[in-house]
């Protein structure tokens, strides 16, 4: 399933190798770190069950190892800086060499205020997993307070006009039978104010052999708690491409959505990979997890396709490629890693991003909470961006967006990287692609052909090859 949307995985982290000098980070950080407000990830890795289709780091865990991974996140997150200035993350200099997944505290160099980088100022929490909502609302929100106390929070203000300004977005993802009109409460009595709602599919004939743990009037009864307590922003997710669905299905479970009326739809296309059982499976040619019952290619194409048309005619944003909003109900949190801003993850398997450097914690839930409670931060990869990259990322993040990219903007910022020979070499192939109906021009802003976003993939190879 394709998720780089829904997750702070939105750029795959790579191993980097080799140690920099401080005198060249600082003269190639100017050109990606400009100062600009941090999105907060929490990661909580565990689940009641591993669905089928699943190709992410979690798994299921005793309810006994909640709390305690609760207190090492609620630790990493309050000793945030100490941990940093340990591991040198904060001199982007640090680290000489990370080739396999390594749990040692490696010694600081000169260390530099983070501040050079971003300001530790936050605007969006986002807590995925796995399935938060699976952890007493006492450790999450005890997590949350240890955000704000190590971070400035926006709070809504009134503004001259009488308009009030948006406060801090704090998603939390939840699967439907694990809502409670108790939790919903005190979600938001810890200031929780978007919930992301698994729900993948209306009809219990494709949930139950996915692995799903909850049935289509859960769905409705999770919807009906959530806004009974008061919460009014909901995004819902839908697989499409799940096996035993039909096109009457699949129109059947956007209809449902759509009388829901979430503030916020994702749609996802099942991807065939080996990080998932089904995935697999089927790349072994098996029938287990009923992989003979997927849907084909063209099969999940026209149900994209009809997602697309359906919302847009119910009066949502089509605003990234997986992604539809009623106007003002944008994810905030995942536009981050669309426009490449910086973000911190906590906890096991989090990534980061602040601007020049990516990084990860160990994906080991056990691994990662021994080493936090030693007062060590458990890097298990880490990589820093090129140039090249960055410009790389710029182009197929940003056209990711339906609003697209402007050229003049990237080369403004990108300067000499963006020098004539890539402007030629990149105006040549988005010339080629827009003569073949797969990107639209308008002066130096690019997107992709509505038509087209269902081989949006094939569009980004064909661009960055």
């Amino acid at each position: 399933m394709i998720r780089v949307v829904e997750r702070e995985k939105a750029v795959s982290s790579r191993e980097s190798h080799g140690h920099q000098e401080l005198s060249r980070v600082n003269k190639v950080t100017a050109l990606f770190a400009p100062k600009k407000v941090l999105g907060i990830y929490i990661q909580v890795p565990f689940c009641q069950t591993k669905c089928t289709y699943c190709n992410f780091h979690t798994g299921v865990a005793s309810r006994a190892a909640y709390a305690p991974y609760a207190r090492a996140v609620e630790r990493e997150i309050r000793d945030w800086r100490a941990l940093h200035a340990a591991a040198n993350l904060e001199s982007a200099s640090h680290l000489d060499s990370i080739e396999q997944p390594s749990y040692e505290v490696v010694e600081p160099k000169k260390a530099v205020d983070i501040t050079a980088f971003f300001q530790p100022k936050v605007d969006t929490i986002y807590l995925g997993g796995g399935t938060p909502s699976l952890f007493d609302p006492a450790d999450l929100s005890r997590i949350l307070e240890a955000v704000r106390s190590q971070f400035a929070c926006a709070d809504a203000t009134v503004l001259s006009s009488g308009a009030r300004a948006a406060s801090t977005e704090v998603t939390l993802e939840a699967d439907p039978e694990t809502i409670t009109p108790e939790k919903a409460a005190a979600w938001l009595a810890a200031d929780i104010n978007r919930i992301s709602l698994g729900a993948q599919s209306f009809h219990d004939a494709e949930l139950k052999p996915a692995g799903r743990m909850h049935r289509r009037e859960d769905i409705f009864s999770a919807i009906e708690c959530l806004r009974s307590t008061g919460f009014a922003h909901i995004s819902l997710d839908l697989i499409a491409g799940l096996p035993h669905q039909t096109a009457s299905s699949w129109q059947e479970s956007v209809e449902e959505a759509l009388r829901l009326r979430p503030e916020h739809i994702s749609i996802y296309l099942f991807e065939i990979d080996e990080g998932s059982r089904l995935g697999r499976e089927l790349l072994a040619g098996g029938a287990r997890y009923s992989a003979t019952a997927v849907p084909s290619d063209d099969a999940m194409a026209e149900s994209y396709e009809f997602a697309c048309e359906r919302l847009n005619r119910a009066g949502y944003d089509h605003y990234e490629i997986s992604n539809w909003a009623l106007p003002g109900f944008r994810s905030r949190h995942n536009l981050k890693y669309w426009r490449r801003e910086p973000y911190l993850g906590f906890g096991a398997g989090a990534h980061s991003f602040d601007g020049h450097w990516r990084w990860a914690n160990a994906h080991d839930p056990a691994a990662y909470a021994a080493a936090i409670e030693q007062g060590r931060l458990p890097i298990e990869q880490l990589e820093e961006v090129t140039p090249k990259q960055a410009l790389d990322e710029e182009l197929f993040l940003g056209l990711r967006q339906l609003e697209g990219i402007d050229l003049a903007r990237i080369e403004a910022q990108y300067g000499s990287q963006f020098n004539a020979h890539f402007k030629a070499t990149i105006g040549a192939r988005i010339e080629e692609l827009r003569a073949q109906g797969f990107v639209e021009r308008a002066g130096t802003r690019v997107r992709l052909a509505p038509a087209r976003l269902a081989v949006s993939n094939e569009v980004f190879v064909a661009l960055l090859q």
